[in-house]
């Protein structure tokens, strides 16, 4: 039989779980640990930065993980009515109420606060403001323009990219071509990566009245040929690193690959047209991003 004094601790678990986890979908932890990889990485292929601390490793990723988390909140809160109508994001802790917009807020606004300020005290003040504006971007302009016109996916290709740069001006302390160049490399990744998404997910994001594709008449060829389009456009732009001399030719050839890689998965989607060959093209994002930077901090000059 069990004690009913272990009840209380049972209970106090339970919930304590609860809540942990509520707090992981707050901040769509999966997406916002690939975000400051990205930063991470990039802080370590800085010049500058000739050995690992992996205690300011360990920093930069606390300081990363918040300032993303805060602007993921506040996307949840302000977007809680629309998110409870999809079935991909009806399980957000805002939307099915088991936290409020309230708490929402109030952890957005305690996250972001610290975050920025860990940046400003551990690395510098232009990796703050960088930051700072990377936050308002994503959850002021980017989050409502979702609603109002597919120029949204542009718009928060930005904050999607400036995790680049963050990384780089906290380990070099300015904004030379380095930090541009990764930036590029992943504000251009972007657009394949996410029209898929859209593709994959049209249907909830019709219902809730978000306007992603670039197409106002949803996944049509002129989506396709823009997926290509952008794919295309990582080539050149994947020359630089080695161009600039960040790093050598071994990653050249890898970067190289991976790009021709997304322009033929983007080509078949091309040719498909079909939910299956934008999962395709979603999924070969996600492997390319991870792949490419390894690869240039492995050849790092």
């Amino acid at each position: 039989m069990t004690n009913s004094s272990e009840q209380p601790i049972a209970s106090s678990s339970f919930s304590l779980a609860s809540k942990v986890k509520d707090y992981f979908l707050l901040i769509k932890f999966t997406l916002s640990f690939t975000v400051v990889f990205s930063c991470v990485i990039c802080y370590l292929l800085a010049p500058k930065v000739v050995e690992y601390d992996w205690i300011m490793i360990c920093i930069l990723f606390l300081a990363g993980m918040l300032v993303t988390g805060s602007a993921n909140a506040i996307n949840q809160a302000v977007e809680k009515d629309t998110d409870a109508m999809m079935k991909r994001t009806s399980k957000r802790p805002v939307a099915n109420g088991s936290m409020s917009q309230q708490e929402a807020y109030v952890f957005a606004l305690v996250a972001g606060i610290v975050g920025v300020a860990m940046m400003w005290y551990f690395f510098n003040l232009s990796a703050a403001l960088v930051s700072a504006f990377s936050l308002f971007l994503y959850a002021f302009i980017y989050t409502p323009l979702k609603k109002i016109n597919s120029i949204a996916v542009l718009i928060g290709a930005f904050p999607g990219a400036l995790p680049c740069l963050i990384g780089w001006v906290a380990g070099n302390d300015d904004f030379a071509a380095g930090g541009w160049i990764l930036f590029g490399m992943q504000f251009l990744w972007q657009f394949p990566h996410f029209w898929a998404i859209a593709w994959v997910a049209h249907n909830d994001y019709t219902k809730a009245g978000f306007k992603l594709l670039p197409s106002a008449t949803g996944p049509t060829k002129f989506t396709a040929v823009q997926t290509i389009m952008y794919s295309v456009l990582m080539i050149p732009v994947g020359i630089l690193p080695y161009y600039f001399g960040l790093t050598g030719i071994t990653s050249l050839w890898i970067i190289l690959a991976c790009n021709l890689f997304m322009v033929v998965q983007s080509a078949r989607l091309y040719q498909s047209m079909d939910v299956k060959a934008a999962r395709r093209v979603m999924f070969s994002s996600y492997i390319y991003l991870p792949i490419v930077l390894l690869a240039m901090l492995a050849d790092k000059n």
